[in-house]
């Protein structure tokens, strides 16, 4: 159809019922929230132990609160700059942001490689793939940190639980849930979203007595294989129930209906038939 043809108006109006019903009027209040509930444990680290310290009690110029793209691009211009005392606080056990906790069969980015992971020129890596899988972007987010020394003054396994302002020193009192209690001159936030764990308000979902875990928490030593694409040989004899068909779904069904036995996908009814 040539495009002077099309009916743009129709077609707009089309995307607008496909949006409004997946519109929700609860929003966020949909899903739950996993901290303090009998679900908690789908939030342990399955990569990395955590490795006991002792409590920080020094100073820094800089503090960045996580350690994802922001946080290690801020880091690394930081050092660029001349600045060497920074610190990166993060609660995963590695640097990577959502891609530290996002290791599910399948998992890719969806922006291409050249635009989306950064730093390249400084730290010469071409990406291996137009649209880059996961390990990948994992990999380079170690690479970042070790070129730039952000390693060095680190914080792993960490979440800041209070932040002061000391307006008699001119600094903040930066406290975390490992005892810790330093002071940084300046502070930033590279914190974001996407990695928080969060599930749909199903009723019920607690009663579940089968395995279960999260995909940003893919539990391999249930179902075999690894992030690298491994086959998941552990599910050939395994009915499986994945609920929610967005991104992540599209990427790790098809390893999955590969891999199991049965393979069943739930996805949440439109607007106006879940009361």
């Amino acid at each position: 159809m040539p495009i002077d043809n099309i009916d743009k108006e129709a077609l707009r109006a089309k995307y607008l019922a496909e949006r409004d019903k997946r519109l929700r009027p609860d929003g966020n209040d949909q899903y739950l929230r996993l901290a303090g509930t009998s679900l908690g444990h789908y939030l342990d680290d399955p990569y990395m132990p955590v490795v006991e310290r002792e409590p920080v009690t020094d100073h820094v110029t800089v503090a960045l609160i996580g350690g994802g793209f922001a946080g290690m691009i801020t880091g690394a211009r930081l050092k660029e700059s001349g600045i060497d005392s920074v610190r990166i606080v993060e609660k995963a056990g590695d640097f990577g942001g959502t891609w530290y906790w996002n290791r599910y069969p399948g998992a890719q980015c969806d922006t291409a490689s050249f635009v989306y992971m950064p730093l390249l020129e400084e730290t010469g890596h071409v990406p291996t793939e137009k649209y880059a899988h996961a390990p990948e972007i994992l990999e380079h987010s170690r690479r970042i940190g070790e070129q730039f020394e952000l390693y060095d003054n680190a914080l792993f396994h960490t979440e800041v639980t209070d932040l002061e302002w000391d307006a008699q020193r001119s600094v903040w009192i930066v406290r975390t849930n490992r005892g810790d209690e330093f002071t940084a001159q300046y502070l930033a936030m590279g914190t974001g979203p996407l990695h928080v764990a969060k599930l749909p308000g199903l009723s019920g979902i607690d009663d579940f007595e089968g395995h279960s875990f999260h995909t940003s928490r893919w539990d391999y030593t249930y179902t075999g294989g690894d992030e690298s694409g491994a086959p998941m040989t552990e599910l050939a004899d395994k009915r499986v129930g994945i609920i929610g068909t967005g991104a992540t779904a599209v990427q790790c069904i098809p390893h999955l209906a590969k891999a199991c036995r049965e393979l069943y996908v739930f996805q949440r009814p439109e607007r106006g038939e879940y009361a």
